[in-house]
């Protein structure tokens, strides 16, 4: 590597620990492309002759972005890229004029025109631009083309550099599809990038005016590279997959603390510990189909095993019943031998919320509410996700809300938040 080439942390982290399946996740001018080109040259030259290919959400972006990047990119390793945009390929030549590799370039804007070429790796950029259909046709369109054998490997790599367009094709990729398949998780490698660590290559006004744009959602993955929603606010944007986790399970004798919504088909529970006083969420069930079904898996799960149990549930289901008119849910429950902890109508919404927000990150800095991520991905998911409707409630369509509405039941009724009054005694957080 040539001693004009400079990398800021993330990059240097970036390269000196690929995957198979390496994404470089950042804000806007963090260096994601520029990176993307040094793993491009590095290739070229550990491996001479190697066919490698660039991918692009539409052609201008090539000539734009790639076209523009790679040329400084190849200098500072002694190399010289040899642009013929007319074919759409890039030759990465030597100072003797030597190819030691073809960068073939595709625009991924229609996925079925990714044929007739095999490479060994690929660079694929900013792809969370695209809608998720088709940043996922073109994604197993590219991976069809990497059948080129490296000479001292024996797998081929793909890198992907973008900026976080919300929980979108990288989020999906990356993350959400590899919680469950500990099989893959070795192959994948994400490093997220913030434009604050590039700033030394940028002009000094360029971050304070970003921050004076963006609110703070969009601020948050469009300069600190972070998943974040960007439809609307978040309805409980404190939350962190990791910093809020908890390896917790449920241990022989622990009471259990379980929140629970009443939905026909769509019953939801999320389960808790309390560990030195504060929430742990450590299981959950969704998507169950009445009251009575419920009541019976949490017997035979967790009440025949001997733990004690609390019931949070939606004050609601004291009215009518998901199984019968006749008969209402909380009655199911009690009839089960469950405790039940509810009021005689449901907290205010914006109560429940500030009430879970302030336990999952208060104004010290302290988190107190942890999830089991692994055992909790619903919840995960849906803390992570929910955003506010156009009339500023919890969004209630994406699908999120009845296991985020049965997380929260319990944290509003141990933890509620306690009003100020005269006397100024202190917030219970």
């Amino acid at each position: 590597m040539q001693a004009s080439l400079t990398l800021n942390r993330p990059q240097h982290r970036f390269i000196s620990h690929p995957k198979k399946f390496s994404a470089f996740v950042g804000g806007y001018r963090s260096g994601k492309t520029y990176v993307g080109c040094v793993r491009l040259c590095i290739n070229a030259l550990e491996h001479p002759g190697i066919p490698q290919g660039y991918f692009a959400p539409s052609y201008p972006q090539i000539t734009d972005i790639f076209f523009d990047t790679l040329p400084g990119v190849a200098e500072s390793f002694g190399l010289f890229a040899d642009i013929v945009e007319s074919k759409k390929r890039v030759y990465l030549r030597n100072v003797k004029g030597q190819c030691l590799s073809v960068i073939v370039c595709k625009s991924m804007e229609h996925p079925s025109r990714i044929v007739g070429f095999n490479i060994a790796h690929a660079l694929v950029d900013e792809i969370d631009c695209m809608k998720i259909d088709k940043a996922d046709a073109a994604w197993k369109k590219i991976i069809a083309r990497m059948s080129t054998v490296w000479p001292t490997r024996q797998e081929n790599t793909v890198d992907v550099t973008t900026t976080p367009e919300g929980f979108n094709f990288v989020y999906r990729k990356f993350v959400k599809e590899l919680a469950d398949r500990s099989d893959q998780q070795a192959f994948y490698g994400i490093v997220h990038a913030s434009t604050r660590d590039n700033a030394k290559n940028l002009p000094r006004d360029y971050i304070p005016s970003l921050m004076a744009t963006y609110p703070a959602n969009l601020v948050n993955a469009y300069i600190d590279g972070k998943f974040v929603n960007l439809t609307s606010g978040s309805v409980y944007p404190n939350f962190d997959r990791k910093l809020n986790h908890s390896d917790e399970e449920i241990a022989p004798g622990d009471a259990l603390h379980i929140g629970m919504d009443f939905n026909v088909l769509k019953m939801a529970a999320v389960v808790y510990v309390i560990r030195d006083g504060n929430p742990h969420a450590v299981a959950e069930l969704t998507d169950v189909r009445d009251t009575p079904a419920m009541a019976q898996i949490i017997a035979e799960r967790w009440k025949a095993a001997g733990h004690a149990i609390t019931i949070y549930p939606d004050a609601s289901g004291q009215n009518t019943s998901s199984k019968s008119a006749s008969e209402s849910d909380i009655s199911i429950l009690k009839q089960a031998g469950f405790t039940i902890n509810v009021g005689s109508q449901n907290p205010a919404v914006k109560d429940r919320v500030l009430a879970t927000n302030a336990m999952l990150l208060n104004g010290e800095g302290s988190r107190r509410l942890r999830v089991n991520t692994r055992n909790c991905p619903k919840f995960t998911e849906g803390l992570e996700q929910q955003a506010y409707d156009k009339n500023g409630e919890p969004d209630k369509k994406s699908g999120v809300d009845h296991v985020n509405d049965a997380g929260t039941y319990p944290i509003v009724r141990m933890w509620p938040i306690v009003k100020i009054v005269s006397s100024q005694r202190a917030l219970r957080l």
